[in-house]
């Protein structure tokens, strides 16, 4: 096997400054190796709500069952896995409320939200055979969902959801009653709520790729093999592919631009939907060869979109990807023979990875320069190797004067920093929950009781709309600092990383000029 990748400036959140700075090759004898070795950081994100506290959690149910399946788990791995199941189980109590629900920001919300409960319950559910879940958690979430049932069997929403993509329009209820038929499925005595949900399902129609991909597998869940079938052959209607044996969904109306960078083409709703379809073809009582090669092409893409730690862009694509790719990796798992993987630098100097049966969970890494240049991958030997690819690249310099009115600091001991009047100016309705990430300059700490109500950054915050908002926060001076260099401040889409706001001067001394940050979210 022999690849060639051409190795340029990649597109980040942050602008760079140059071409790379070096080249950070990492090799995995398992697909879920890098995952594994990272299950306390696969975002770099914040973990700042009830919903993205869960990927901490959930995770460690799939990585543990499919190493548990292929005689891989190893007591220190278990340890290590049930110590995070059973912290993120204790810290998603904090989000929920007295009625059974959870919410985004537990009791400071005015309510439980159907598809945040809906989540915790299949976790809570799948965690009990790793990790002691009180049995009144699971039933309270429950009884919850099932008062908010309508007579046709769809769920009605309740609560606020900062997740875009589980709004479709019309197609919203049957999404969101899909979601939640779910966990419902695997659960005892549930009837008659499941019957009567899917029901409801099986009396809708939609032609969205990502209603389509979550029917396909809930259906899959249920038995419904001839639903399932009927899902997956609209589905395979219109995949794309993304280069030599790749297959991906994405939604309807969203072409990749030319202009994205490469990290931005891909966004969590793809790759969460792409695993949705990945799943129900595995969901199938005996998966075909040509279900399996199908399945292969699924798996290559959403390999090519992990970050460097093993997870994804953001929450729910994590989550869902992970679980597809251990249920792939259960399925298809044998015993590697020694397989060496060569990366060749232009100059010719080459890195090899040696992967074999004792080290196969182990991430390898190395670093090489020589950029920007044409890199070789050489595979050699029998078995399966995960390589990835990053780059370290240094930022460039903020612009001068950004396109909004900005409040600086004025050096006093207690001093407003107005960060932006912003909106959003894309084409959706509004923005998913957004983030603001927030650097001071030396010498600086933000105050507790500002009005965004955080003591460190990043910032987590409501949707943002097509109106004008103003998001301030009051930062103080706890020493002197000479020479202070300008701190940055950037916003972006906690849902769609493809569309953030570039970085904008906190300019640390008076006197100030307007300068902001455009909220372009």
């Amino acid at each position: 096997m022999w690849e060639q990748l051409e190795l340029t400036q990649r597109g980040t959140r942050v602008p760079v400054a140059g071409p790379p700075l070096m080249l950070c090759p990492s090799g995995t004898g398992d697909i879920l190796g890098n995952a594994l070795q990272n299950l306390d950081s696969l975002l770099a994100m914040p973990y700042g709500c009830g919903e993205q506290n869960m990927v901490r959690f959930a995770p460690n149910i799939y990585i543990q069952q499919y190493l548990e399946k292929s005689g891989q788990l190893l007591p220190d791995i278990r340890a290590k896995a049930q110590g995070f199941l059973q912290s993120g189980y204790q810290r998603e109590l904090l989000y929920k409320h007295d009625d059974g629900s959870y919410s985004a920001f537990g009791k400071n919300d005015a309510s439980g939200n159907t598809w945040l409960t809906a989540f915790v319950l299949k976790s809570f559910g799948q965690a009990r055979a790793y990790v002691a879940i009180e049995e009144r958690h699971i039933t309270d979430a429950l009884r919850w969902l099932q008062q908010h049932q309508k007579d046709s069997g769809c769920f009605r929403s309740e609560g606020k959801l900062f997740n875009n993509a589980l709004q479709g329009g019309v197609s919203d209820e049957l999404t969101l009653s899909a979601y939640v038929t779910a966990p419902l499925t695997p659960l005892p005595h549930q009837e008659p709520a499941v019957s009567s949900a899917l029901k409801c399902l099986e009396a809708s129609a939609t032609d969205e790729p990502y209603s389509q991909a979550l029917l396909a597998y809930v259906f899959g869940l249920a038995g419904l093999r001839e639903r399932q079938r009927e899902q997956l052959q609209r589905l395979a209607q219109h995949s794309a592919s993304a280069g030599t044996g790749t297959l991906y969904w994405q939604r309807k109306g969203r072409a990749v631009k030319a202009s994205e960078a490469v990290w931005a083409a891909a966004a969590p709703a793809e790759v969460e939907m792409t695993a949705y379809v990945l799943l129900a073809y595995l969901s199938q009582p005996s998966v075909s060869p040509e279900d399996l090669g199908t399945a292969s092409r699924i798996v290559r893409w959403l390999c090519k979109q992990q970050n460097p730690h093993g997870g994804f862009a953001s929450t729910q694509d994590t989550v869902v990807a992970l679980q597809a790719l251990a249920k792939f990796a259960t399925l298809t798992h044998g015993n590697n023979g020694d397989f060496t993987v060569t990366v060749t630098s232009p100059s010719g100097t080459a890195q090899d990875f040696v992967l074999d049966s004792g080290n196969r969970l182990v991430l390898q890494r190395t670093a090489l320069a020589e950029l920007p240049g044409t890199f070789g991958l050489r595979g050699r030997g029998q078995g399966c190797a995960l390589v990835q690819v990053g780059t370290a690249q240094a930022p460039c310099p903020c612009p001068q004067r950004c396109p909004c009115p900005f409040v600086g600091l004025t050096g006093t001991p207690k001093a407003t920093v107005g960060l932006c009047l912003c909106r959003y100016s894309g084409e959706r309705p509004a923005t998913n929950m957004i983030v603001i990430e927030a650097k001071l300059p030396s010498g600086y700490s933000p105050d507790k009781k500002s009005v965004v109500q955080v003591s460190t950054p990043p910032v987590l915050s409501p949707q943002l709309s097509k109106d004008e908002v103003t998001l301030s926060l009051r930062a103080q001076q706890d020493f002197p600092v000479k020479n202070l260099q300008p701190a940055t401040v950037s916003l972006y889409d906690y849902y769609e990383t493809g569309e953030p706001a570039g970085p904008c001067p906190v300019p640390p001394v008076p006197p100030l000029q307007p300068q902001g940050l455009r909220g372009s979210g």
